[in-house]
């Protein structure tokens, strides 16, 4: 019965990530990316703003003024954290897996905006191996900004009531929530930037 509760919000997690497969396809994507979990292929490139199109996930405010839940993560040392230690300034959560394509398509665009240093970006894995699929995912994806934080438990999943991946809310200086956004996104568009300068 354990095992059947932990695995239960992977998947969930899983048939979140793209919607548009079936389920028998989406768990051999997931066997597949967990042997080799690499930088996004060719046909994982993100549509931009720069070719005219706006990639927009879908616009959650219904938990406007929730505080940030006070899960226990790892940060990049190994030492465990919470969204706590991020408070002070506003920032960004994104629950994200190597597993899931859309996840893999958004990070240089997060890796940006991390990059920028107005706005830190706290990229969450809900890999259940751990560093065992996210170091080689952010090694082959050479992320500069971007730092692989690791959730393998799924608590911010069970915390956030098991949301599609990729998840990304914006807190403001008071770990207060000021909007969430599920699906992909361009997050250097204008209108992601739009969104992203509320917390400001």
């Amino acid at each position: 019965m354990r095992s059947l509760t932990l695995l239960l919000p992977a998947l969930v997690l899983i048939a979140g990530c793209d919607r548009q497969s079936p389920a028998n396809e989406q768990a051999s994507a997931v066997a597949a990316n967990a042997a080799d979990a690499s930088a996004p292929t060719p046909d994982e490139v993100a549509p931009s703003a720069d070719n005219g199109v706006d990639v927009i996930g879908k616009l959650d405010r219904g938990h406007n003024g929730a505080a940030a839940p006070t899960v226990m993560f790892d940060d990049p040392n190994g030492v465990k954290t919470t969204l706590a230690s991020f408070s002070g300034k506003p920032f960004v959560l994104n629950l994200w897996a190597t597993w899931c394509g859309p996840c893999k398509i958004e990070m240089p665009a997060l890796d940006t905006i991390a990059a920028e240093g107005k706005l830190p970006v706290v990229t969450v894995s809900q890999d259940m191996n751990g560093a065992q699929a996210v170091t080689p995912y952010f090694a082959a994806a050479k992320l500069k900004a971007l730092k692989p934080y690791l959730d393998p438990k799924l608590g911010f999943s069970f915390a956030l009531g098991n949301p599609s991946l990729p998840t990304t809310i914006l807190y403001d200086k008071d770990g207060k929530e000021v909007w969430r956004m599920t699906g992909g996104m361009d997050w250097t568009s204008p209108t992601a930037r739009e969104l992203l300068a509320e917390a400001s």
